[in-house]
């Protein structure tokens, strides 16, 4: 047998040893030659594919599927860890044992005096430690830029809110989305339409309804894919229909068009 697969399923590793040995062979000499081209930056595409992979997973419900996605983004953590630690910076040990202390710290109802926090409070609680720590600079600093935007706008009024900087109500937060849509019809009305104003005014729209999903305790990223998925859904049923007896869209009015939809809506 392959000295290799003998080193692998040695009954005597944990999977934990096991993982850790795989890609130590495969970045070796003698291991595999595209694992060995990788860096951090080239593997930065399957990282954000196996994330995704594994909110589609989620969220369509596919939790037979889940194992093994949650396998293929464990693969791409214990890469980035073989890379560090052959650069001799970091290995898995240490991202464990620093995330563990971090968890723990940030949970002193739980590992310190027991106290008794709903769900928001542990959230308050979180944010006020990192600030308190000094672990960033300023509240928002933690949050990458390379964050989609809708979520971002979410954990930026978390983050706010945790410092108490906050609507009190979702219905003041609708106001405020009511005040940013009239000054985007403002902007429209306008003789001369400004585009980097329009974009602006539509930018703080978005952040508005981000806040009140926010405050609904909804995620605006979740939603917004649900309601995406629901108009997939409807429009290939739409296109269905359309090419049933070999017509095409432009066989159709855009009030014709919009009948079929709405039967679509209600069936």
């Amino acid at each position: 047998m392959n000295k290799f697969r003998t080193q692998i399923e040695d009954s005597g590793l944990s999977p934990y040893d096991r993982i850790v040995l795989l890609f130590a062979i495969l970045r070796s000499p003698e291991g595999c030659k595209w694992d060995r081209a990788q860096t951090h930056e080239t593997l930065l595409p399957y990282l954000i594919e196996e994330a995704y992979e594994v909110v589609e997973s989620i969220e369509t419900g596919r939790y037979g599927d889940l194992k093994e996605e949650l396998g293929d983004l464990l693969t791409q953590v214990v890469f980035h860890a073989q890379l560090a630690s052959e650069r001799g910076e970091f290995d898995l040990d240490d991202v464990i044992t620093q995330v563990v202390g971090k968890l723990v710290a940030r949970h002193p109802h739980v590992f310190g005096e027991p106290k008794d926090l709903d769900p928001q409070q542990v959230r308050d609680q979180w944010e006020r430690i990192k600030t308190e720590s000094g672990e960033k600079e300023s509240v928002l600093a933690g949050l990458p830029r390379t964050m989609p935007a809708l979520t971002m706008a979410f954990r930026m009024g978390e983050k706010a809110g945790g410092v108490g900087f906050d609507w009190k109500q979702a219905a003041d937060v609708v106001d405020k989305i009511d005040e940013e849509l009239g000054e985007l019809k403002e902007e429209l009305a306008a003789p001369q339409v400004d585009p980097d104003r329009l974009s602006e005014e539509i930018g703080d729209l978005l952040f508005a309804v981000a806040s009140l999903g926010r405050k609904l305790h909804i995620e605006p990223e979740v939603a917004l894919r649900k309601a995406l998925e629901k108009f997939r859904n409807r429009f290939d049923e739409l296109e269905r229909r359309v090419r049933a007896d070999g017509g095409t869209f432009q066989d159709y009015s855009l009030e014709e068009l919009e009948a079929i939809w709405q039967q679509i809506k209600s069936s």
